[in-house]
């Protein structure tokens, strides 16, 4: 199998050239293709810019006519994400390479991020030291920043190109070797955690382990739930522990954190087992004091660290919040359950700790109770989230759905 490294061949053709040879040296296949739209390629590519636009159901010709540049870098994502994804599927690439600049780099990431988590991704860009969240999504791409900008081949830009076919090179054959060694995989299951939920967590990944199942536990921090959520429609995930729903709180009030409104969602579309709780749901994460925004400026706030600050929910938006759970869960195509913690759903939501506040959780709870709907079982236990017990209810009653559930895979 090969690399497949992305360029735009009419104003990155040299650079291009140079990077395929030293993956060549290597010892790596190779399938260049050109995304260019602007003069002819300096070389004749592997996959042609008229495949790849007509991947997109464009015509590489008007689109070129047409001199628009967003709408050709926008066809050439999405023709490439199609490419790469049909020769993944295949079993012709096992590794994605891209330079480039702004649109190279918007063009090479929508490719990677088409493939599954596991497959090399590399993209060397002139962008790669400021905000890469929108290319990286929840993909596990690697952004090398290209110190100069990428237009010859000199003393820096040699030095990154050579490092950047080297890691390339190292990562497909590291996975080929770890390919040829036989490996059992255990059934998978996702988790959520949180700083405050972090015993909840742990104890209930140790029972979950003992039981043979795989555990990847996700940080709720917006980009961990789209990911969650994501390998969930993915197919790679038998089963869900939801104990940390606090990014809901976010996107409900504007949160640095929010994973979307999509969130919560793809379980029940799938038909899996979840088990679902409250976790932080008394938070809404912020940054530093002074980024608070001036309506929340008299609410109850608690500085985290110098670069987050925490904003306890009011009992009106855990109303909101437990009518969104209640819909989401009861829309649930698989089995599942909502675990309640009626003493606390955070280290700081406790007697005695800044966010305690039995009327808000009191909100909450009564929203649930008002919306759920009856085959949504509801288990209210009187344990802090963070007791042992609670805990070990939570992950047993997973266990109990996994085990009910045919079709699913089992622990070895």
């Amino acid at each position: 199998m090969a690399v497949l490294l992305i360029g735009t061949l009419d104003t990155k053709g040299t650079e291009v050239a140079y990077i395929r040879d030293q993956l060549l040296a290597a010892g790596v296949p190779v399938l260049v293709a050109d995304v260019g739209v602007i003069g002819p390629p300096a070389f004749a590519p592997d996959i042609s810019r008229e495949s790849i636009f007509s991947a997109a159901g464009a015509n590489y010709e008007q689109v070129k006519a047409a001199g628009d540049r967003g709408h050709a870098i926008a066809r050439a994502a999405a023709g490439i994400a199609q490419v790469a994804l049909r020769l993944y599927g295949e079993g012709k690439i096992t590794g994605i390479l891209s330079l480039g600049g702004s649109a190279g780099t918007t063009i090479g990431t929508a490719a990677m991020r088409a493939l599954p988590v596991g497959v090399p991704k590399l993209m060397v860009s002139t962008l790669a030291s400021g905000p890469v969240q929108h290319y990286v999504g929840t993909r596990d791409i690697l952004m090398m920043y290209s110190v100069v900008d990428i237009a010859g081949i000199n003393r820096i830009s040699r030095s990154v190109f050579d490092n950047a076919a080297a890691a390339m090179a190292g990562m497909v054959q590291a996975k080929a070797r770890r390919a040829s060694v036989e490996v059992v995989d255990r059934p998978v299951i996702a988790a959520t955690m949180f700083g405050v939920t972090t015993p909840c967590v742990e104890t209930a990944r140790g029972i979950l382990e003992a039981a043979g199942y795989e555990v990847l536990v996700f940080h709720a921090t917006g980009t961990g739930g789209r990911t969650m959520e994501g390998l969930i429609r993915d197919g790679l995930i038998a089963g869900v522990l939801d104990i940390t729903t606090t990014e809901l709180a976010d996107e409900l009030a504007g949160g640095i954190l929010s994973a979307g409104p999509d969130r919560l969602t793809a379980a029940g579309l799938k038909g899996i087992p979840q088990v679902v709780s409250l976790g932080a749901l008394d938070m809404v994460n912020f940054g530093p004091r002074d980024t608070v925004p001036d309506r929340y400026k008299h609410r109850r706030l608690y500085q985290h660290n110098p670069n987050v600050t925490l904003m306890r929910t009011t009992p009106q938006e855990m109303d909101r919040l437990g009518k969104e759970i209640a819909e989401k869960t009861s829309a649930a195509r698989g089995p599942t359950c909502v675990m309640i913690p009626l003493l606390g759903v955070s280290a700081l939501d406790a007697a005695g700790q800044p966010f305690w506040w039995p009327e808000a959780n009191a909100a909450l709870l009564q929203s649930l109770r008002n919306w759920l709907a009856p085959h949504v079982e509801v288990v209210e236990l009187d344990y802090h989230i963070n007791d042992p017990a609670f805990a070990q209810a939570c992950a047993n009653k997973l266990l109990a759905l996994l085990q009910a559930t045919p079709g699913l895979p089992r622990p070895g």
